[in-house]
């Protein structure tokens, strides 16, 4: 007992190397281990912020990324409200045409009956 107070009072350090047992030499691998630990745990924040920086300031570049381009080769589906008025117009061009043709028809019979 009086050997290990001794070696205690012995001098700085001296109490770590005689409480570990194996001759003055301390064990830092846990130590270093959570060193390492801390500095990954650093760079993952310092990246995950600085991803976040870059996100915020091109938003836009980001997002074109992910959107799909517009597809030239199938047209898009048309609007049932504009194909219902090209079909309303079209009636109305083919009556109008008809009307025409009507009008012309029965002025020529006038004509030759007044004749």
């Amino acid at each position: 007992m009086a050997a290990a107070a001794a070696a205690g009072a012995g001098g700085a350090g001296g109490g770590a190397s005689a409480a570990l047992g194996d001759g003055g030499a301390i064990d830092y691998s846990v130590h270093e281990a959570w060193n390492e630990a801390t500095n990954v745990y650093l760079l993952v924040v310092l990246a995950s912020l600085a991803l976040l920086v870059y996100a915020r300031r091109n938003k836009r570049r980001i997002m074109r990324i992910f959107t799909l381009p517009p597809a030239a080769e199938t047209p898009p589906e048309p609007n049932f409200y504009d194909s219902m008025k090209k079909i309303r117009l079209r009636q109305q061009l083919e009556m109008y045409s008809i009307g025409v043709m009507m009008r012309s028809f029965s002025e020529t019979e006038v004509d030759d009956e007044w004749r």
